[in-house]
């Protein structure tokens, strides 16, 4: 067994993986995992720049990590910055201020490398499901890019496409609640990104689409009903495109407060949950996906097998 400490740092949200893993068996047993939203992505689109508000509030959370994985003794630690660090022209900053409290140099990885983690971590569970067919199409709508990869056992084809759900928010600021011109500015840059994505990504081939992070899990636990986040319910469950139609729909329609009254929806998701559903959707249209296997192991757990 080896004790990993795998961290990503998104647009959105930071999050920790402690875990043991035991590459004989194919086991990631989890210890500690947990996620903090920190919103490093904020104005990066429009500036250029991560804000210091934002950097802070990231270091705050990697202060916590750190004692975290200083508790269960962590024999190796990898930290993946994804997204917003990669577009930053201050991403120096963030990686000095990383490494004074961790120890470690965060990997500002590529779009490609993201997806490759992603799909490892989504599908290395579902190689024994016999009611699921291969190829899969694994979707993770980041804060800051959507990644689509295509593969059975591996990576056969990826592509990372700038809309993600803090991206596109901050890009076209929808009115509370979306007007139908804010809903076809919006279609129209997610279908743009999806032409984009398609010339690299065969998704006519693909079997089953398997969606990963929190726009997915949100709408995964409001189509279960579930009064409060429940990781294992969510975990592999599988919802049919009507479902996410009418939930898209719903929060479309919702102003922020009614959003905030969701009993699953995390405070900071509230104001990006639209576009994010909204990218599910276009997706699950393009696709002609008839339902998405919603998956809580993503690219944390990729990184976690990368270090095992």
């Amino acid at each position: 067994m080896t004790r990993v400490a795998a961290i990503d740092c998104g647009t959105n949200s930071i999050r920790l993986l402690v875990a043991d893993a035991d590459p004989a068996t194919g086991e990631l047993v989890d210890l500690d995992r947990r996620m903090t939203i920190v919103r490093l992505g904020q104005d990066v689109d429009r500036t250029g720049r991560l804000a210091p508000e934002a950097l802070e509030r990231t270091f705050a959370a990697c202060r916590e990590y750190a004692d975290v994985i200083k508790e269960h003794g962590v024999d190796r630690v990898r930290f993946v910055a994804t997204s917003a660090s990669r577009d930053a022209e201050n991403r120096d900053e963030f990686v000095r201020g990383v490494l004074d409290i961790l120890g470690v140099e965060p990997e500002v990885i590529t779009g490609d490398q993201e997806a490759e983690f992603s799909f490892t971590g989504a599908t290395k569970e579902l190689a024994g499901r016999a009611d699921l067919e291969k190829p899969y199409l694994v979707v993770d709508i980041g804060g800051g890019s959507t990644e689509f990869v295509v593969g059975s056992d591996r990576v056969a084809a990826a592509r990372s496409v700038d809309i993600g759900c803090v991206r596109l928010t901050e890009r076209h600021r929808p009115a509370d609640p979306a007007t139908p011109a804010d809903i076809t500015a919006l279609r129209a840059d997610i279908s743009a990104a999806l032409d984009t994505a398609a010339r690299d990504v065969p998704f006519g081939e693909a079997r089953t689409l398997v969606g990963l992070a929190g726009s997915v899990t949100t709408v995964a636990a409001i189509a279960l009903g579930l009064t409060a986040y429940d990781s294992e319910a969510i975990h592999h469950s599988r919802i049919p495109f009507e479902v996410v139609r009418e939930i898209t729909t719903t929060l479309l329609c919702s102003t922020h407060a009614e959003r905030a009254t969701i009993p699953v929806m995390h405070p900071g998701r509230v104001d990006v949950i639209v576009t994010g559903a909204l990218i599910l959707l276009t997706v699950m249209e393009r696709t002609g996906a008839r339902e998405v296997v919603v998956s809580e192991h993503d690219i944390l757990d990729g990184i976690g097998w990368s270090i095992a």
